[in-house]
């Protein structure tokens, strides 16, 4: 067989068809994986501020959700990323409203 057509251990976790590609696809997999985590701890940090701002707004006699604010939250995703952008600070934003 040539190299282009060896399928390798590698090549059968990363679906490369040469252990070039395997080594490229598995380097890049541990980078994502490494900002999957840095994500992931932002987002814990980011529920935690916000967990400060709904109980000082609590405490003073408002609501838990400021809408106006989030709509700006939506704003500045969808501008940024486009409409997944909308998608995606939905989420976060129900992450970090807590219990409503």
């Amino acid at each position: 067989m040539t190299p282009t057509s060896t399928t390798t251990a590698a090549g059968d976790k990363t679906g490369a068809r040469t252990a070039e590609a395997a080594e490229v696809i598995s380097g890049a997999r541990e980078r994502i994986d490494a900002l999957d985590d840095r994500i992931i701890g932002l987002i814990q940090e980011r529920m935690a501020v916000s967990a400060v701002i709904q109980e000082a707004r609590i405490t003073s006699g408002g609501r838990r959700v400021n809408l106006s604010r989030e709509m700006e939250v939506l704003g500045r995703y969808r501008q940024e990323l486009g409409k997944p952008g909308t998608t995606l600070a939905m989420t976060l934003l129900e992450l970090c409203r807590g219990r409503v």
